[in-house]
């Protein structure tokens, strides 16, 4: 075993290297977006003037037309007798999507400023999730980077390269907190844990948007789904969730409530029932939560057909009631259904709506175009277009979040990283030659996609032996998703005899090798809208393919491509090596292969508590008590057939260099209601080679007016430490940190209370202090 693993004492130098590119990119992107946005941002009242002036030259039919979002791509039309060319310059939308036609695009906004009476600018919406034509890791991946800096630069790229397409509105992040791995959008979210997800969700509205909406090169955010989708029954995508107002308002708001507050344009409501009143219908939710409590002042849009659903939930009669729900409820624009604009001018002219509502409902999307510069530069360059989705720096950056991404899940006996004097490898998985798989959902139709895990390894190790075997096959149950292209699904599938031999083909490999490359997982159809599944269990043969290479006797190092925690404690539990990768995007194959060989030491950190398998779903490190605590010395398990505890927790990931945390420090011992406190603790590299460790700070509050999480995470930094290097990280706890949404006061407090902290490498640091709140006097 020790002759396969290459120590090196030096620095990873391919950090080094693309850190320097990603500063070079970013300042010249920072040039760039100066020079040519000379201007201050508008004040809020020279918006508000230019929007009234406008309104007053609108038509009733042309107000209404902004509240509508049509398809432009083929398919959206087939039931549709007008065409997208038609419907703007019948000034009958105010944004259009499902389109990354840069002509169409163009050739609609020349229309809706030039030959629509209104003259209004149009807004172009996409999904443009984790890269347009260069692919970073998806959002989870990303979360699991613990690096909002480069989750801001990564999405600062997408926006560069949509917005130079024509797309100027972007349908992300989505927020929501996922409890349950079973929800195939858990790929889509930063995980189980508001504070991280907070972050996350910070980083992506300033890089896609960046300091100010209309700043060049930039896009309009929309964050999703408001609010409480990710708690669905059952995991199951589009099912009802019931939250209660404290959980809702302490866990589930909390994203957003960051997102709004770094200035995202607009909010997505969500499909499902919430509390049995549908969420795009839900006044209380739109009205009193996101307006009134959170301060959002841009527009709501629903998801796709969430008006038009009002009916088929039961919650609306017929159109009409479900537009005059979704209208009173506060969505601002409808989503493709075209609702609104079927209805809305009917509902006025009836009286059940006044003309001075639909006004107030049309500022906010008016504000946004103001504040956007659409008014004054309607129209992109396309001539410039190819060379931004072309720029090398930009593809080389989604290597270097790839590797960021990385969360090294077990390495025994430092298998991990592998000498690349290696004479022969096997590279073994129906996910090693698949190079689109590593892109994950969501990808652009004409993004790039790099090598696949397999080529990777070969120019790693040109002069090694590598075989290859697929191993088996995995295949989604059911009909695919209509809107992903399912050509693998359409394949004749393996017969047992075919599956059978591939296992023992991949066997013989792995005895003849000198180590196994396996690489497992979902691919990239089994995850995201539409893809919940009822267990974790690796689907395929993947579980026999795993033992059976595992048994040949050689040593074997698991790569996991996937969007969600999977069923892997037997791989736990009798493989020395465990790589999650995530779908890292277009270098993830390098970047899979510099981590596997030194060339990158992974830092990442899970950003959800891995279940040891659907049983335990929904698991969360941040639960209450209870009156029989795990901490308890008889505590056994809350199950009598499985462990209570996650296979890894919240937080949890490891390095090929080794960290200590000592001298935490609590700068009072005491802290009075509304003021701050400083806690320090430091950090030391003891190994042999440089690397990160993400510093986290977690509280639990030991009484109070409610029962509290066993911890709550309240600060994290990611930290790069040379081989014997300390450094001190620095926490600040005040209010923000302390308070929390009671059910019993109805209002937002903090008790004066004694409080733990730890610090440490995840959810279950040891070292530990203590500080108490006083009452301000």
């Amino acid at each position: 075993m020790p002759s396969l693993v290459l120590l090196s004492r030096r620095t990873f130098g391919l950090i080094s290297y693309f850190s320097f590119v990603a500063l070079i990119l970013f300042t010249s992107l920072a040039i760039a977006q100066q020079t040519a946005n000379r201007s201050t941002a508008l004040t809020d009242d020279q918006v508000n003037a230019r929007v009234e002036s406008i309104l007053k030259q609108l038509t009733l039919h042309e107000k209404i037309g902004q509240m509508n979002q049509l398809g432009a791509a083929d398919w959206s039309f087939k039931a549709d007798p007008v065409s997208p060319q038609e419907h703007a310059r019948r000034c009958d939308a105010g944004s259009f999507l499902w389109t990354t036609d840069s002509k169409l695009m163009d050739q609609l906004q020349h229309i809706a400023v030039e030959q629509c009476h209104a003259k209004l600018p149009l807004l172009f919406g996409f999904d443009v999730i984790h890269g347009y034509r260069n692919i970073f890791p998806i959002p989870i991946g990303m979360a699991a980077s613990w690096d909002p800096a480069m989750i801001e630069k990564a999405q600062s790229i997408a926006a560069l390269e949509a917005s130079s397409t024509g797309l100027n509105f972007d349908f992300t992040p989505m927020v929501d907190i996922a409890r349950d791995p079973r929800w195939g959008r858990i790929v889509e979210g930063a995980g189980e844990d508001p504070y991280l997800g907070a972050a996350v969700a910070r980083a992506q509205v300033l890089g896609l948007q960046g300091p100010q909406l209309g700043t060049p090169g930039h896009m309009v955010a929309s964050v999703k789904h408001f609010a409480g989708y990710g708690a669905a029954d059952g995991g199951r995508d589009y099912d009802s969730s019931y939250i209660p107002e404290e959980l809702f308002r302490n866990v589930y708001l909390v994203p957003f409530h960051a997102a709004i507050k770094a200035g995202v344009g607009t909010v997505m409501s969500a499909y499902m029932d919430l509390n049995d009143v549908p969420a795009s219908g839900n006044r209380w939710l739109l009205r009193d939560v996101l307006r009134r409590d959170l301060g959002f002042k841009g527009f709501v849009i629903s998801d796709a057909d969430a008006i038009k659903s009002l009916q088929v939930h039961g919650y609306a009669r017929d159109p009409q009631d479900a537009a005059l729900k979704g209208f009173t409820a506060g969505v601002n624009m409808d989503m493709a259904s075209k609702t609104y604009l079927d209805n809305l001018e009917g509902l006025v002219k009836s009286g059940k709506i006044k003309e001075s509502e639909i006004d107030e409902m049309v500022r906010p999307i008016l504000a946004i175009k103001v504040r956007m510069g659409l008014f004054e530069h309607p129209f992109v360059d396309l001539s410039k277009s190819e060379a931004i989705l072309n720029d090398p720096s930009h593809r080389q950056y989604t290597r270097v979040a790839a590797q960021r991404a990385m969360v090294l899940l077990r390495n025994e006996n430092h298998t991990l990283p592998l000498n690349k004097e290696l004479k022969s490898v096997a590279v073994i998985g129906p996910l090693a030659d698949a190079p689109k798989d590593l892109t994950g959902s969501w990808g652009v139709e004409n993004a790039n996609v790099g090598p696949s895990i397999l080529q990777a390894v070969r120019a790693k190790l040109p002069n090694a032996k590598v075989d290859y075997v697929v191993g088996g096959e995995m295949k989604r149950a059911f009909l695919p998703v209509p809107w992903i292209d399912h050509t693998r699904e359409d394949a004749k599938p393996m017969t047992p005899e075919q599956l059978a031999a591939e296992v023992n083909k991949s066997v013989e490999a792995a005895k003849a090798a000198d180590v196994t490359i396996l690489v497992l997982g979902e691919n990239s159809t089994m995850s995201g809208e539409g893809s919940s599944r009822s267990t974790l269990v690796l689907p395929g043969n993947q579980q026999q393919l795993l033992e059976a290479v595992a048994g040949a006797g050689k040593p074997v190092v698991v790569v996991l491509i996937n969007g969600r925690p999977l069923d892997i404690t037997w791989a736990s539990e009798h493989v020395p090596a465990i790589l999650e990768a995530w779908y890292g995007g277009t270098e993830a194959a390098n970047a899979i292969v510099d981590t596997l060989f030194g060339d990158s030491n992974p830092g990442g950190k899970l950003p959800f508590s891995w279940p040891r398998g659907s049983g335990q779903v929904p698991i969360y490190y941040a639960h209450n008590r209870t009156q029989a605590p795990e901490d308890a010395p008889d505590f056994t398990s809350r199950y009598w057939d499985i462990s209570s505890f996650p296979l890894y927790p919240f937080g949890y990931g490891l390095s090929y260099s080794e960290f200590t945390f000592t001298n935490l420090h609590v700068s009072s011992p005491t802290l009075k209601i509304g003021d701050k406190l400083e806690v320090t603790a430091d950090v030391q590299n003891t190994g042999a080679i440089g690397g990160d460790e993400v510093a986290q700070l977690y509280i639990h509050q030991q009484a109070g007016s409610a029962s509290r999480p066993v911890r709550q995470l309240k600060g994290f930094e990611r930290i790069t430490l040379a081989p014997g290097e300390k450094k001190t990280v620095h926490f600040t706890l005040g209010k923000d940190e302390l308070s929390y949404w009671s059910g019993q006061t109805k209002s937002w407090i903090v008790d004066p209370e004694q409080f733990d902290v730890w610090v440490g490498g995840d959810s279950k640091a040891p070292l530990h202090s203590s500080f108490q709140v006083e009452a301000a006097q």
